[in-house]
């Protein structure tokens, strides 16, 4: 489907135009064209190709899509796939594609699977006109930072609930609840790794128009994808620290399990040896022999009850001292 298609000079907009009159635009090498398409039909994406001479690779990748992150470089014209993260309402990751083609008079843009358009990219750019004199180099600049700035508020969102997390870590929580707590952290390092996947590999595609041999589309822009390289270079870093945490929460976790599970044995094993006390003496004297010490003593019931409970007194201090009762 067709969402923008537009001519520009000198960092001005000349005319939203048809797409039977690209051809007349992208022959003036004073303007460039910009369209935008949002789930294209193979019937689009052939008329485009007529209209740009785009390479055939491209534009297979494009029309099957679930293409890496990557900057490919076809003669004098580039190659753009990026993937957009936005975050649904259940707080699970929605994956979609940016493609994007450049040449020196045209910029087309494919997005897939993408809730939000790129209709600020285009306004942003025409409010910069000097900067839009750069022509389609700066477009694609501004779609990428674009794609770049969406991946912060998801980012933001994920280490906000991993702080809730590491907070449910430390409450007194029952089995339930800590099975429950690292089910959710195991959730977290998933989103965490999706996000890794779809972000670096954009990275290193980056890095190949901010040093070394520039592809001549982009001449110039250096220091404008240079700004975009940090960016996502920030969000990486971010990304693997979240990581780590979500590792040492999960260990943390699984210690204070271990800890509750240990202070419960400690107070089974306290009760069992104030049982076990009063139970030893009481069968001793339950034996049917003839002969045990103080068997006729007349005060030997109460004295016995005593001693049983003075033992088990001390021993019940003793145990709440040591912090097991």
């Amino acid at each position: 489907m067709l969402i923008n298609c537009a001519a520009y000079q000198d960092g001005r907009k000349l005319a939203d135009i048809n797409i039977e009159n690209i051809s007349d635009y992208v022959s003036r090498p004073e303007c460039f064209v910009w369209v935008a398409l949002k789930d294209p039909s193979p019937e689009e994406l052939a008329i485009m190709k007529d209209e740009f001479n785009l390479h055939e690779l491209a534009i297979e990748d494009a029309q099957h899509g679930h293409q890496r992150p990557k900057i490919e470089e076809y003669g004098d014209s580039l190659f753009t796939v990026m993937h957009t993260v936005e975050m649904d309402d259940d707080g699970e990751l929605l994956i979609g594609e940016v493609d994007v083609f450049v040449g020196g008079n045209y910029v087309l843009s494919v997005r897939r699977g993408t809730r939000t358009g790129f209709q600020s990219v285009r306004a942003r750019c025409e409010r910069e006109p000097h900067l839009l004199k750069e022509g389609s180099a700066f477009v694609l600049y501004a779609l990428i930072d674009d794609v770049v700035d969406r991946y912060f508020p998801v980012l933001e969102a994920v280490s906000t609930e991993l702080e809730a997390l590491e907070d449910r870590i430390f409450e007194k929580n029952d089995s339930a609840a800590s099975r429950e707590i690292v089910q959710d952290l195991y959730s977290m390092k998933r989103r965490l790794v999706i996000l890794q996947h779809h972000i670096v590999p954009l990275q290193e595609a980056v890095s190949k128009l901010t040093g070394g041999r520039i592809p001549s589309v982009c001449a110039g822009m250096q220091a404008y994808f240079r700004d975009v390289y940090d960016h996502l270079d920030r969000i990486v870093r971010t990304i693997e620290g979240r990581r780590e945490i979500v590792v040492t929460a999960v260990q943390v976790n699984l210690g204070m399990i271990s800890l509750a599970e240990s202070e419960i044995t400690k107070r089974l094993g306290s009760f069992a040896a104030l049982f076990a006390v009063p139970t030893m003496i009481a069968g001793i004297y339950g034996m049917n022999f003839e002969r045990i010490p103080e068997l006729h003593f007349k005060y030997g019931y109460p004295v016995v009850l005593v001693v049983m409970l003075a033992i088990d007194f001390i021993l019940f201090r003793r145990f709440r001292k040591a912090g097991w009762l």
